[in-house]
């Protein structure tokens, strides 16, 4: 993908908190049959050595691979590739085209929601809010004066560009026609079976390791 890979990585920064609760969650509450270490409540087994293995991983490749896909498409082409993909289901009454602009939108307005948190958050530490200090009540408790604001700004960018958009006779996908027409190429095909191979690859290999652990 040509990316670096510390930049990526950047996108696992912002849910640590969510990795380290998952980890601690899987590693001391998770029951198993060998037990390395027992107090109280607390149990360190070798099932949960084993989940808190498997969905720390998950759950960052999760965050790395939708970087990944975010920083080499564009969301031109993922809006593209989505409403191709999903044509089939236009046949059966699916409003393919307005799903694949949703999720355009959304993807669109992330780092804007991101930037505007960034600046109401500096605002309200110029104005003397405390944010960072106490427990985690008391900064919940005082990221009540960002949130109000950011859904306020929310409200008002998502009225705004429904507002342009009727302006601009937007009325869905029936009858629009596009620029640049996809066409599957040998890249695809090839993409295509790989990607259907793994997963099949996984699927039995879940069902091969749950029958040995039954047997």
């Amino acid at each position: 993908s040509r990316v670096p890979f510390s930049f990526m990585l950047k996108g696992v920064r912002a849910i640590w908190v969510l990795v380290v609760i998952t980890a601690v969650c899987n590693l001391f509450f998770t029951q198993g049959d060998n037990t390395y270490f027992a107090w109280k409540f607390i149990h360190i087994t070798d099932q949960g050595v084993s989940n808190t293995v498997y969905f720390t991983i998950r759950l960052i490749y999760l965050v790395v691979g939708t970087s990944v896909m975010t920083l080499t498409t564009t969301p031109n082409k993922l809006t593209d590739g989505l409403e191709e993909g999903l044509k089939p289901l236009s046949k059966i009454g699916v409003p393919v085209h307005e799903i694949a602009m949703m999720m355009t939108i959304a993807l669109r307005f992330v780092p804007t929601l991101l930037e505007e948190t960034d600046k109401i958050m500096s605002a309200q530490k110029a104005r003397g809010a405390d944010l960072e200090s106490g427990g985690i009540i008391s900064r919940v408790k005082a990221l009540i004066p960002v949130l109000i604001p950011l859904f306020v700004s929310s409200f008002r960018r998502a009225y705004d560009l429904a507002m342009a958009m009727e302006c601009r006779c937007y009325n869905g996908g029936k009858g629009r026609t596009k620029m640049k027409v996809l066409h599957i190429t040998t890249k695809d095909v090839v993409t295509s079976l790989i990607t259907v191979a793994v997963c099949a690859g996984v699927v039995l290999l879940n069902l091969f390791v749950v029958e040995n652990f039954l047997i």
